[in-house]
């Protein structure tokens, strides 16, 4: 009673904060007593969990101490931590193979766990493993260089305590402004963070002071593909493959960006090359079959994750490539390999929610909704776990961009941008019929194909500015400020960098989905651009992108609720361009263009200007570099058993009626 009474006069930190005091005395015992007492208030408290597991190991109490540990593999199977207890205390009982393996668990989720490293290095040697030990050792010099700051730092960031971490990291740059592995750790916090443009601040500066360091050069390539800046990316990569054309990590992200900037057999020579020096790398083999199914060599695309899952049987990433081609069926055999490791303590989180969408894709060509359903809702539960989607905070930006872009705004701004016609931009949700509509238009001879592309967001970046994640966002109040002349240059710097997208039509397509939350600055910046809406039933498209796991980004669909809040606000903004713009937008149904192609297809190339061709209509038999989930759907011809597929699932989805309401209707 005393103990639940003292608990409830501290804080949760200072219980923690108290226990580890205690255990640091040598008290383990009082320790393991105050924690105890904070777990009877607060059961799955993580770190209260495993101070209680290292107290239990101190104790003896090592079967006590293991059951500690399976709990917080439930609660988070991602802990390293959790495997580096595990690892003491299979070591204290002589148990080398479980220890090992526990150990090499630990450090593949937490590379920075020196002491996972040191055990690994004895460990091997007791095996006479020499050129592991040998490596394991190397990785303890590499850890014990760097200042306790930075190594605490390093922790942190793959603990997921990434505020923390970036305060420690920022206190440390502000003694040692150009020291070289804080600034690359505080990139990696950004990436983390999904702050992009702060991490490739921080490392473009590192490239300035250290253009010798191939490490920070090869995080600078790394963080511009991650910002879809392929030819900057590139330029990188290059320098990096040519300093040194035996390391495959360099030839590796050199065809990365190949395939980002479209040049897709670049990138297959490249993989091909990488392969036959490590011909069952799984990593390599996904890339490319993703690159093989860009260009429609769906077998051999099939081949290679299958391959890749053989080298590596929970690799989840393969497996769900299989199933998002849409068309491959699972065997039975693939499907109980899912489900083994999908339940697998030591299946990380990241492969967990791959299976668990394969897994829904695979019953639901049984026609098994109800289990079909369980995957699909635990994929995406699991996959919110590494989310910080907020519903309020999008809904802030989409009544932020009505009070801003007005129709006194447009008047007043009338006459400026750039007057290049070439993009058509296709917006919308994903999952709304997007590609098919960009297939249509890029089987024409006048109009180019792209890709989901980058530029608008970038602008929108420049135009916010540098600011912290807490300050008000300067974009779109801004665009008032913006003059006739820079709106002009604006739209001239997008026309330059997209270029390298495209191939020699006078058009080209935009299709990246979230620029419709962004018509106000495109009309602005090139007023003569097409703006196409491709919109689907609500509930089709968002249970089509509730069942979708996405390679990054659309954070709002990994949840009913989320995704249809995301879908009205979208339709209400969408409904707002057209009051202050009207007719500057088409809206094109995605069941009509099913319905009825032809007279849709016509109605759209009227809309671009553009005159009528029959290879419209064969947009299926359209050779070009395709990388969207539709690929494989786009070169079929039109059918329309996908329409109401969501009825199947229909019992299963009242969280996201009600979101939706009265939409779904």
């Amino acid at each position: 009673m005393k103990i639940n009474e003292a608990i409830q006069k501290k804080s949760i930190s200072d219980i923690i904060q108290q226990a580890k005091m205690l255990m640091q005395a040598k008290k383990i015992a009082d320790a393991e007593i105050i924690i105890l007492g904070l777990l009877d208030q607060d059961k799955d408290n993580l770190e209260g969990l495993y101070i209680l597991s290292v107290c239990q190991r101190y104790l003896q109490k090592f079967k006590h101490a293991l059951q500690t540990l399976e709990k917080i593999k439930v609660l988070n199977p991602d802990y390293g931590r959790t495997y580096q207890e595990e690892g003491h205390i299979y070591r204290q009982h002589q148990a080398v193979v479980p220890a090992i393996e526990a150990y090499n668990q630990a450090v593949l989720r937490n590379p920075a766990l020196l002491a996972c490293w040191q055990a690994l290095a004895d460990l091997y040697q007791q095996q006479a493993n020499h050129t592991a030990a040998k490596e394991m050792r190397e990785q303890v010099q590499r850890l014990s260089a760097l200042p306790i700051e930075l190594l605490s730092v390093n922790s942190m960031l793959h603990e997921g305590k990434l505020y923390k971490a970036e305060q420690l990291c920022r206190n440390y740059l502000q003694k040692m402004p150009h020291h070289v592995e804080a600034m690359r750790l505080l990139a990696s916090i950004g990436v983390k963070m999904h702050v992009l443009d702060d991490a490739e601040f921080l490392l473009e500066s590192c490239v300035e002071f250290y253009p010798n360091n191939t490490v920070v050069r090869f995080d600078y390539a790394d963080v511009l593909y991650k910002r879809q800046k392929f030819a900057e990316s590139l330029e990188q990569a290059e320098k990096l493959h040519n300093e040194d054309p035996t390391n495959l990590a360099f030839s590796m992200i050199m065809a990365n960006c190949h395939v980002g900037a479209g040049n897709i057999e670049a990138a297959l020579s490249i993989y091909n090359k990488v392969l036959q020096q490590t011909p069952d790398n799984p990593n390599v083999l996904l890339m490319l079959a993703h690159a093989l199914k860009a260009v429609d060599k769906v077998d051999e695309a099939i081949a290679a994750y299958q391959k890749a899952y053989k080298s590596k049987p929970d690799f989840g990433d393969a497996f769900w490539s299989l199933a998002n081609l849409k068309t491959y069926r699972f065997s039975d055999a693939e499907i109980n390999m899912m489900q083994h490791r999908q339940t697998d303590e030591k299946t990380a989180l990241v492969d967990r929610f791959h299976f668990c969408f394969a897994l829904g894709k695979a019953f639901e060509d049984k026609k098994d909704y109800a289990v079909s359903m369980e995957y699909y809702q635990l994929g995406n539960s699991l996959k919110k776990q590494q989310s910080r989607y907020k519903s309020e905070h999008i809904d802030e930006e989409f009544q932020t961009q009505t009070d801003t872009c007005t129709s006194s705004l447009f008047a007043l701004k009338k006459g400026s941008g750039n007057t290049a016609a070439d993009p058509i931009f296709i917006v919308g949700l994903p999952r709304a019929g997007s590609t098919l509509l960009e297939q249509i238009l890029s089987s024409h001879s006048q109009v180019d194909g792209t890709m989901e592309l980058p530029n608008i967001a970038s602008i929108v970046n420049k135009l916010n500015g540098r600011q912290r994640v807490d300050e008000e966002h300067r974009y779109p109040g801004n665009l008032h400020e913006l003059s006739p002349e820079l709106l002009a240059k604006i739209g001239e710097e997008y026309i330059n960098s997209t270029q390298i997208y495209r191939q020699n039509a006078p058009y080209f397509i935009d299709k990246m989905p979230n620029n419709f939350r962004h018509i106000g600055l495109i009309h602005l910046i090139l007023p003569n651009a097409k703006i196409i809406d491709a919109r689907r039933h609500p509930m089709a498209c968002c249970f089509s992108g509730f069942k979708q796991l996405f390679a990054e980004g659309q954070e709002f669909t990994y949840g009913q609720e989320e995704i249809g809040r995301y879908y009205k606000g979208y339709t209400k903004l969408m409904a707002h361009w057209e009051e202050v713009l009207p007719g500057r937008v088409l809206r094109v149904q995605y069941e009509d263009v099913v319905d009825d192609l032809d007279t849709q297809v016509k109605r759209i190339l009227d809309y671009c200007g553009l005159p009528f061709e029959d290879a419209c209509l064969e947009f299926h038999k359209t050779v070009r570099a395709v990388k969207t989930p539709s690929s494989e759907q786009v070169r079929q011809p039109i059918y329309k058993t996908g329409l109401e597929q969501w009825k199947n699932f229909e019992p299963y989805l009242g969280a996201l009626k009600k979101a939706l309401s009265p939409l779904a209707k």
